[in-house]
């Protein structure tokens, strides 16, 4: 597979990149910085101005992408080149767009682990763990359960936290076995067990999941002790 762009993703990436800098805000992005505590700058646009600003693109037939292979060359050189923060979230965003809806596929999972151990914080890695490796693993539960439980005890700590919180939107079609096995692979003790992100994943799940089942969630907190971190704890059973 190239990893290039044809003709119309170098197209819809400087066009993209053009529009975002056109709304830069230099004070806000200042701002921005310095909230996400972020190496990389920001341009200084809210979401509303940045959905604004990228929707008539990717809507736009010129810049149609005609196959799987240019749109995942598109998100990953716009991802890998990015100058300014705002660039990353537009990558994201061209991941979920309706016309790519048929490419939301097993195969799509290296480019979103990509996303999650590059981008490596949670503004980037919550929203594709969520929004876009959790439906997958939804629809092609045989496929990818494998890969999400290889992560729970992966090297990196994002593909970890992704582990735990790929099923946040699933309610009543959690897969309990898989929830516990990969939060049991990151409680206190482990690789990565006291470390906030991961912590804090815990919690969050968990607290999830307390919305539609919550004696599950009480009874495996109380049966995990102390092997779950006072934080991870107290989310968990923020609501009950």
């Amino acid at each position: 597979m190239s990893t290039d762009p044809g003709l119309a993703g170098r197209a819809l990436i400087d066009a993209v990149c053009r529009a975002l800098a056109s709304h830069a805000d230099p004070a806000r992005a200042v701002q921005q910085q310095a909230y996400m505590k972020s190496a990389m700058p920001y341009w200084g646009l809210t979401n509303p101005v940045l959905r604004k600003a990228i929707r008539p693109l990717f809507d736009d037939p010129a810049h149609r992408l005609a196959s799987r292979e240019d749109w995942e060359a598109t998100v990953r050189t716009l991802w890998d080149g990015a100058t300014h923060r705002e660039e990353r979230y537009a990558a994201i965003a061209l991941t979920g767009h309706r016309h790519y809806r048929v490419w939301q596929q097993p195969d799509a999972l290296p480019l979103y682990a990509h996303l999650v151990a590059t981008g490596a914080w949670w503004d980037y890695v919550d929203e594709v763990a969520s929004n876009r490796i959790g439906p997958i693993l939804l629809r092609h539960k045989a496929a990818v359960e494998p890969i999400i439980r290889a992560w729970a005890v992966d090297d990196d700590l994002w593909l970890r936290r992704t582990s735990i919180i790929s099923q946040l939107t699933f309610k009543g079609d959690t897969d309990l076995a898989l929830l516990a096995d990969v939060i049991d692979a990151n409680v206190e003790g482990t690789a990565y067990g006291s470390v906030f992100w991961i912590r804090k994943a815990i919690g969050w799940a968990l607290r999830q999941h307390a919305r539609v089942d919550p004696e599950w969630v009480r009874d495996y907190v109380a049966a995990q002790g102390n092997r779950l971190s006072g934080l991870s704890r107290r989310e968990a059973l923020k609501h009950l």
